[in-house]
């Protein structure tokens, strides 16, 4: 599975990389060292923390127009035979997105996945962060 380095976990829960080292210090999130000993946060992890933590440990994004993107991650993700829904924490935002199923199985969306989500008028659409369809 993904891992996300402590400057990308701070950058995604929308705090200081200090703030995530005691969080990962105090046991509310786990790590693991790298060979080089850096740290590292299991995208599992961050998804369920930024599911979880209360919206108010986050910093505010800067007001922004309806046609931006929210870069995030993916926190669930539920499917039936046509539909699925795609729920994605940006900072201290909650966005979720109905698209079809096969979108959804062909994007391989799963609790962890780097996304942004771009909003227009209403509706919502998730791609994938930085990966082109031929890296999937």
């Amino acid at each position: 599975m993904r891992e996300f380095r402590i400057g990308e976990a701070a950058k995604f829960l929308g705090v200081s990389a200090d703030t995530v080292r005691r969080m990962a210090d105090r046991g509310e999130l786990k790590t693991r060292r790298t060979a080089g000993k850096h740290r590292v946060v299991s995208a599992a992890d961050l998804a369920r923390i930024a599911a979880e933590a209360p919206k108010n440990e986050y910093k505010r994004m800067p007001a922004q127009s309806a046609r931006n993107r929210f870069p995030g991650i993916v926190t669930k993700v539920i499917k039936d035979r046509v539909v699925a829904q795609v729920e994605v924490q940006s900072g201290p935002f909650r966005i979720v997105s109905l698209m079809t199923r096969e979108a959804a199985d062909e994007l391989k969306f799963a609790p962890g996945t780097r996304v942004v989500a771009s909003v227009k008028a209403t509706n919502v659409i998730v791609e994938l962060s930085g990966i082109t369809r031929g890296e999937l």
